[in-house]
């Protein structure tokens, strides 16, 4: 029905942000997705993210009443509504590579793999979003594909990848406290957990899984210390292992130059330089949006880490001498 109208549409330097959860990427998203270049999933996309325009013709004449925006489910002072940017990309990714969340299966994918059915449904529903929004540019989050750089440098190679990273004595507290309240919401609300499980969320909550990064046994020791209780390990072991990933494909000097690290302390401590250099990476225009940072973000104020010393030692002794690499000491 659209191939007509999309085949014309080229798909020029889409931009990917991805690493873990808690590591600043919606800040990330919600900036770039303001671009009038660009055009990325919304919320209003979910449940049928895989027709977007039939769903969306939808949506539009089922008479949806303007609704205020709200703090989302995170607590985390970042208020959605239904057309705010949304991670909705995982939904593609899980009906075409089922294996992906199996903490046994490696769900790295790189130059080598080949999957030519997602490939073409995949630059197909890219194209349908950009003449649904407008835009000429597409703007992607989405955490897991921090494993498929490679694999998406391969299909794009004009591609531009962003890689928030977070200091892990930070980003572990952050973690755990999501962890703890989707769990919590989850063992109240079945709908919940169902909700996390159609859209592809598996870093926290119930249902929460290693990502294997290549090394099952690794995988299945941060599980096990999960289920043991000891939640900063399990998290600094995580974090380790991703973030070890990053490292290693940024040692290939072509992935290296169109890929660019944005530590979440930088974005927070001056928003408006380190938006300025997203935006220079991803050949965008300023548009008024280092402005926007600068009065939008600031440091959470909303907890603080609450480590003892052992688990403060727990997380230096997993994660140093891959967080030295990013800068942090």
């Amino acid at each position: 029905m659209l191939r007509e109208r999309i085949e014309a549409i080229a798909i020029d330097q889409p931009i990917y942000i991805a690493g873990l959860a808690r590591s600043g990427s919606t800040i990330l998203l919600e900036l770039l997705a303001r671009h009038p270049v660009t055009a990325t999933h919304r919320y209003r996309d979910f449940p049928l993210v895989l027709t977007p325009w039939l769903w969306n013709w939808f949506v539009d004449r089922a008479g949806s009443r303007l609704q205020e925006a709200s703090e989302r489910a995170h607590r985390d002072r970042i208020k959605v509504t239904p057309e705010s940017p949304e991670a909705f990309e995982e939904l593609i990714w899980m009906a075409f590579f089922p294996q992906l969340h199996d903490p046994s299966m490696n769900a790295v994918l790189d130059g080598g793999d080949h999957n030519p059915r997602f490939e073409a449904f995949y630059r197909d529903h890219m194209r349908k979003l950009l003449a649904l929004r407008g835009g000429r540019r597409y703007l992607s989050k989405g955490n897991y594909n921090v494993t498929r750089v490679r694999y998406l440098k391969k299909l794009f190679s004009d591609a531009r990848f962003i890689v928030p990273v977070r200091d892990p004595v930070w980003h572990i507290a952050s973690l755990i406290k999501q962890h703890r309240l989707f769990a919590s919401w989850e063992g109240e609300d079945r709908r919940v957990r169902d909700h996390m499980r159609r859209s592809g969320h598996f870093e926290f909550g119930l249902d929460r899984q290693p990502v294997n990064i290549g090394d099952g046994r690794a995988a299945a020791e941060i599980a096990q210390l999960w289920n043991d209780g000891k939640e900063v390990a399990g998290w600094a072991a995580h974090w380790a292992g991703v973030y070890g990933h990053v490292a290693r494909d940024l040692e290939d000097p072509e992935l290296a130059s169109t890929t660019l690290l944005v530590r979440y302390e930088d974005l927070c401590s001056d928003p408006g330089a380190t938006l300025g250099a997203v935006l220079d990476h991803c050949g965008l225009a300023d548009d008024g949006l280092t402005d926007i940072a600068r009065e939008t973000i600031s440091p959470p104020t909303y907890y603080e880490p609450s480590f003892t010393q052992a688990e403060r030692q727990t997380i230096r002794d997993r994660t140093g001498a891959t967080a030295r690499l990013f800068g942090y000491e």
